[in-house]
């Protein structure tokens, strides 16, 4: 297993290294001049000179690129052009609001998706399995921005069971904060793994050995949850780890909707601002998020199905 982490820990430094080179050269191809948005449009050219030669912007190109780099790998992302914070602080307060919003919403996405998707298994071509497929339409079609404004609307502004905005203060007052937004992004989660479980189960329930165990008169809560789902985790491993990766992409718009701290909040706000130090501190944060997470999967894959073959 160790062998097997550091191998594919090797295999990501490519991507990871390829994911910052187009940071890199997204922030230098965006429209608009870093030092004229900091100062305003009526610095003059001294100033901007200034305030260039001092955040390392006049420099050559491939040295700005390596100076990004080792400010990536030192934890280095410069200070904010908007307020002159470091942007590492910035991440710092912003970062636990988007983990907390992405765990929860995956685990209430679970709780609902798979029992949903044993229960439409059990019961194929009924009533139950037609209401799981309905449900399911409805979450892939539904955006996550839409579905918390409704929620906001209703739960937060009409009934006042739920702040309107804000993370929380303590650990009561976040998860208090963090239900609606969790719900938001969970709808969707449940609709996706729901729908995957339905299918992945409903094709070991169909494989010999399942139909031997029905033959030799097991229970049926054995053959379903045994059987059938403990050989289903494979592909459900799969869309665990593409569900987490949407959650966090979707906190971008749930964060903006629920007006409450998160990297994605700040990276909105920064590119509205032109800061981007934040945006490419904000960037790098997230697509190493992406890569992490593209790697835990591929561990938990050879825990979940030990005949995988690891070469």
């Amino acid at each position: 297993m160790a062998g097997y982490f550091l191998r594919r820990l090797l295999d990501a430094i490519p991507t990871v290294l390829l994911v910052l080179t187009l940071v890199f050269i997204a922030m230098r191809i965006l429209p608009g001049d870093p030092a004229i948005a900091a100062l305003g449009d009526f610095a003059t050219p001294e100033q901007l000179a200034a305030f260039r030669a001092k955040m390392g912007l006049d420099a050559p190109l491939w040295q700005q690129y390596f100076n990004f780099l080792w400010g990536v790998f030192t934890l280095d992302f410069g200070r904010s052009l908007m307020n002159n914070r470091p942007v590492l602080d910035l991440i710092l307060y912003n970062l636990p609001f988007t983990i907390e919003l992405t765990l929860m919403s995956v685990m209430f996405g679970v709780l609902a998706g798979v029992p949903l998707g044993v229960l439409a298994a059990r019961h194929r071509n009924k009533a139950p399995d037609n209401a799981v497929r309905v449900f399911s339409l409805i979450g892939y079609a539904i955006p996550d921005f839409y579905l918390g404004a409704l929620l906001l609307i209703t739960f937060s502004l009409n009934l006042g069971w739920f702040p309107i905005n804000g993370g929380g203060e303590g650990f009561a007052d976040r998860i208090y904060h963090l239900i609606l937004p969790a719900l938001t992004l969970a709808f969707i989660k449940a609709a996706f793994l729901g729908r995957l479980t339905r299918t992945s189960l409903l094709e070991v329930l169909g494989r010999d050995y399942v139909r031997t165990a029905w033959a030799k008169g097991a229970r049926e809560n054995r053959v379903v949850y045994r059987h059938g789902l403990r050989n289903a985790l494979l592909p459900l491993t799969t869309g665990l780890g593409l569900s987490t990766l949407a959650a966090l992409s979707g906190s971008v718009a749930v964060e903006l909707v629920f007006n409450r701290p998160g990297i994605g909040k700040l990276l909105i706000s920064a590119i509205a601002e032109r800061d981007y130090a934040v945006i490419q501190g904000g960037v790098v944060v997230f697509a190493m998020f992406v890569v992490l997470i593209n790697l835990l999967m591929d561990l938990v894959y050879v825990i979940v199905d030990p005949r995988i073959q690891v070469k």
